[in-house]
């Protein structure tokens, strides 16, 4: 055994000396190293010797193995250490300028309302991904037996010690399906009055098409006071859609229901895709549904410790990343959640 070592140690020292190439020494690594290599043959016939021959002889061949791989990889970089350029290099021209990054599109639109909204004295808070069944379900209003609190739209999380269906009622944890949470999360942390916008990341699970995300970004404000009008309302969205647009943007109000809102409704905008005409991201009717809005729920409030006789207030929830197709006139918004460079290279 100790013959066959030497001898195949020998050989490889030879071999790699003369190797010029990096292709040679890859040879050389399958040759020696490789499934079918001649170091792996010496290992896989350990299992014929006896214990006291194997001891010594697994020694020796360990010690083969690992002079190969370093002998192999010493030759390796000498080899790139020594190579070439494959084309001529001129060290006088100056160096090639480094390429700015850029904030992604749905994130500057999110600071350029983060910016219109300071400037009206409105607070950004944000809040928890990880949220529970009482915060964004309880305390909104939703009912026990509401479809949204089943596993086919949010995704419930397993509970340290069990499964968190098993944990059942508010114990149960959650990817945020939705921002609305958070708005009684603030109210708790001071009395009011309440100026305030909350962005962030919301999951659903849902198919996802030209115009749905499992993932997506959603804007909202909240507006608590003792008389807040409906002009004030319209001013939140208005704000909203002239900021991202640069200029009035048509919109109607239907009457809704959510059940964190009374009453609710259903903000819409001319679809910008098609200025109105009618579209496949718009369904051929010229509007697009951007924000629920209403009066928060005298329950919601409650919930967070504020007398609905004596609060009112206006709430609005925007889908920032239908805003920022409408603002690119992208027909698709799986192309805003993509890695494609030659994309996401346009809005820098």
């Amino acid at each position: 055994m100790s013959d066959s070592v030497e001898s195949i140690q020998a050989s490889l020292a030879s071999k790699l000396s003369s190797a010029s190439s990096l292709d040679g020494v890859e040879l050389l690594r399958v040759e020696y190293l490789g499934k079918k290599g001649l170091i792996t043959g010496l290992l896989k016939g350990l299992g014929a010797m006896s214990p006291d021959e194997r001891k010594g002889a697994g020694q020796a061949i360990n010690l083969l193995k690992t002079y190969a791989q370093e002998a192999i990889d010493a030759r390796r970089d000498a080899l790139l250490d020594s190579a070439s350029p494959s084309f001529p290099v001129d060290v006088t021209m100056p160096g090639l300028a480094v390429s700015p990054g850029g904030l992604h599109p749905i994130t500057q639109m999110m600071y350029d309302l983060d910016d219109a909204f300071a400037a009206l004295n409105f607070e950004v808070f944000q809040g928890p991904e990880v949220s529970t069944e009482e915060y964004d379900f309880d305390y909104m209003n939703f009912p026990p037996d509401h479809p949204a609190r089943e596993s086919m739209d949010t995704y419930w999380l397993k509970n340290v010690g069990g499964d968190s269906h098993s944990a059942g009622g508010n114990g149960r944890t959650c990817l945020r399906p939705h921002l609305t949470g958070g708005s009684v999360r603030r109210m708790m942390m001071g009395p009011p009055p309440y100026r305030f916008v909350y962005p962030g990341h919301v999951y659903r699970n849902e198919t996802t098409d030209a115009r749905h995300e499992r993932a997506f970004t959603q804007y909202e404000a909240l507006i608590v006071d003792r008389d807040v009008p409906f002009t004030a309302g319209r001013l939140l969205i208005d704000t909203i859609l002239e900021t991202v647009f640069g200029r009035p943007v048509k919109t109607r109000m239907r009457a809704g229901f959510f059940p964190f809102v009374e009453p609710g409704y259903e903000i819409d905008m001319e679809c910008q895709v098609c200025q109105g005409k009618g579209c496949s991201v718009c369904k051929h009717v010229g509007w697009i549904e951007v924000m629920p809005g209403g009066v928060p729920h005298p329950n919601v409030l409650r919930a967070a410790g504020v007398d609905p006789d004596e609060w009112t207030g206006f709430y609005v929830n925007v889908g920032l990343d239908r805003l920022v197709m409408m603002r690119y006139r992208i027909d698709d918004v799986r192309l805003f959640h993509g890695a494609d460079l030659r994309f996401l290279n346009q809005f820098r």
